[in-house]
């Protein structure tokens, strides 16, 4: 049985996900009364600090900002991924819908909701709100909503609309680590063995190896009959990743 490596995408992307508030954030129309100054100061700290994952330091200030700006959808957005990593579902759900209510054609809340519904398993509202983040001409950075749904497609095991969406977000940014990490995962699992070695190196240019990249990159270079390969890449999943549940599986693999 394959590795589950969707922790592994999750700590890649979160950063993403930080950087989509800000972004959102610094675009929109700048405010000119104090309180809503404070809140953006007091928001642009939180999500650093929960960059950081100085979670209770990251409420604080998502906090001010909130009582500074309560219908601020920025604000609402970054506390909503704040519960999602304190585990509190229901209130980042809470949160994500407040501040879609409160900028509904706000791209980087639909983006981060509709990954948040794909994730617990209601696909057609996390599609639809993917969808819309797609197709928005305000988003100037479309393939992350397209990865995005690529994932929410895997999830609904419709891998060929899943591929096409990583290829189209690829071609917006050919260096998006997200995308090319998924792209060498289901090329491998195609029997795509020499496309799931490219996509590797790609994302090595871009990226520093996981657990999940190096258990697919050693299945893919047994496959190619390169062994010596793929055991350079057995030995540096022990070295670098030994509590790993790829780690755990590859012994078997290679004798």
């Amino acid at each position: 049985m394959q590795p589950d490596i969707s922790k592994k995408i999750n700590r890649l992307t979160s950063g993403v996900l930080i950087a989509v508030v800000l972004t959102s954030c610094t675009s929109s129309t700048v405010k000119s009364t104090k309180n809503d100054d404070s809140a953006s100061i007091y928001l642009q700290l939180g999500v650093r600090y929960m960059d950081l994952n100085k979670l209770e330091v990251a409420k604080e200030n998502l906090q001010l900002a909130l009582k500074k700006d309560p219908d601020n959808a920025q604000v609402l957005n970054a506390f909503a991924f704040l519960y999602e990593k304190l585990n509190d579902y229901d209130k980042a759900k809470d949160h994500y819908e407040m501040a879609l209510d409160a900028s509904p054609n706000d791209w980087s809340v639909q983006n981060n909701f509709g990954r948040f519904l794909c994730d617990r398993g209601e696909y057609e509202k996390g599609m639809a709100l993917l969808s819309q983040a797609i197709t928005t001409q305000l988003n100037d950075r479309q393939w992350l909503a397209l990865t995005n749904a690529g994932r929410c497609q895997l999830a609904m095991k419709q891998n060929q609309s899943a591929k096409a969406y990583f290829k189209q977000a690829l071609i917006l940014n050919n260096t998006y680590a997200p995308a090319l990490l998924e792209m060498q995962k289901i090329s491998y699992q195609s029997g795509e063995y020499w496309a799931a070695k490219g996509y590797l190196q790609r994302y090595l240019g871009v990226a520093d190896h996981t657990s999940g990249t190096l258990w697919f990159g050693m299945q893919t270079e047994r496959a190619l009959g390169n062994t010596a390969l793929s055991k350079e890449y057995q030995n540096l999943l022990l070295e670098k990743f030994p509590l790993s549940d790829e780690a755990k599986q590859t012994k078997p693999v290679i004798q």
